[in-house]
């Protein structure tokens, strides 16, 4: 098994290695605790840091330890991790790829442990999508480009803000090997999950329940900042129906929907403006939990409490299908605003609508 499969398991290479090696992943998982520590490893890493954590220094146990680590995941089965682990997997590539192709040092070992850009772009067919130009600028079929940025946030990527020429986009060599970052994600994700054999499935499901804690605990809303309250888990629409009706929350309840709402993106103004009508509202002392909660105020940002602590207070009601599936409220969340198509995805804020109290009776 060669260091560069290890290094870069989602090539397809590394996938025929372990094929040709005859590797029988029911006897690895039941057999190999190296090889299972450190999936757990890749994947609580992945949920925690965004990225997959150190490499093992034995070959062998490093490239196993990516299809085990896929195997959690499809056990796991929510979209959010899918997401997660699928980014951090990216992620870790291209911090890898780019230290490969800024590697000057002229002693080597004879068996190449890194990936250029040609080696990169014939991975995944895009040899005859980018061309190079004299510049050193590359330019991309407008084909190829869409679907690569479509998960890229910022702004600058979308299509209307660049200088399309003659059907092709022009990018610099760093935004290139985004692109090239956005296309192993791609890969990674378009894979899981899977079904998983009842024999292995057993044998990690000590590891697949640590990793249900584990993120059933985490801040699952880093890239979300939409607010669509027909999309909002049941507990969290009903809360905001309560309040949007005028009535009083207890101290658990509030404490839940004002960290869900500031975990979406919504500021402590729009949030302060849905607690008016409250017959009790009182400005100062909800701008002050309000920013206590978001961490302007307070050494910690909270987080939504998870869907057992909702059930604990009492607060987890009208559960639906997804919810019996779902450790969190931000993970039902992230997979409704996933799966929703683009025009559903109009968020609340641009309506100016936001205290009038209709946003939350979309049943």
């Amino acid at each position: 098994m060669q260091r560069l499969h290890a290094r870069y398991p989602f090539l397809e290479a590394a996938r025929e290695t372990v094929a040709t090696e005859a590797v029988d992943l029911a006897t690895v998982v039941e057999g190999d605790e190296a090889v299972v520590d450190r999936a757990r490893q890749r994947v609580i890493t992945a949920i925690e840091s965004g990225e997959t954590g150190e490499p093992h220094r034995d070959t062998r146990i490093e490239l196993l330890s990516y299809p085990v680590a896929r195997v959690l995941v499809s056990m796991v089965d929510e979209r959010v991790l899918v997401r997660k682990y699928a980014r951090a997997e990216a992620a870790t590539a291209y911090d890898r790829f780019t230290e490969d192709m800024t590697d000057t040092t002229e002693l080597k070992s004879v068996e190449s442990t890194g990936l250029d850009l040609s080696d990169l772009l014939a991975e995944f067919d895009l040899r005859d999508a980018v061309r190079e130009g004299a510049d050193g600028e590359y330019r991309i079929d407008v084909g190829t480009y869409l679907p690569l940025a479509e998960d890229l946030w910022d702004d600058g990527w979308r299509l209307v803000n660049q200088p399309l020429a003659a059907g092709e986009v022009p990018v610099g060599e760093d935004e290139l090997l985004t692109l090239v970052r956005e296309a192993i994600r791609g890969r990674i994700d378009d894979g899981l999950p899977f079904e998983v054999p009842e024999s292995i499935a057993t044998a990690l499901e000590d590891e697949a329940d640590e990793i249900r804690e584990v993120l059933a605990e985490m801040d699952l809303t880093q890239d979300i900042d939409t607010v669509v309250p027909d999309l909002f888990p049941p507990c969290m629409k009903a809360l905001l129906d309560q309040i949007q009706k005028g009535e009083h929350l207890p101290h658990h309840s509030r404490f839940a929907i004002t960290a869900f709402l500031t975990s979406i993106g919504m500021d402590t103004d729009e949030i302060v403006d849905l607690y008016r009508v409250n017959s009790s509202f009182g400005e100062e002392m909800t701008r002050y939990q309000t920013d206590h909660i978001r961490g302007d105020t307070s050494p910690t940002e909270y987080s939504p409490p998870s869907c057992a602590t909702m059930q604990s207070y009492g607060d987890c009601v009208n559960k639906d299908d997804l919810c019996e599936r779902i450790p969190h409220p931000m993970a039902y969340y992230e997979q409704r605003i996933d799966d929703a198509d683009d025009e559903e995805l109009e968020d609340w804020r641009e309506n100016g609508d936001g205290s009038d109290g209709s946003a939350a009776s979309g049943d």
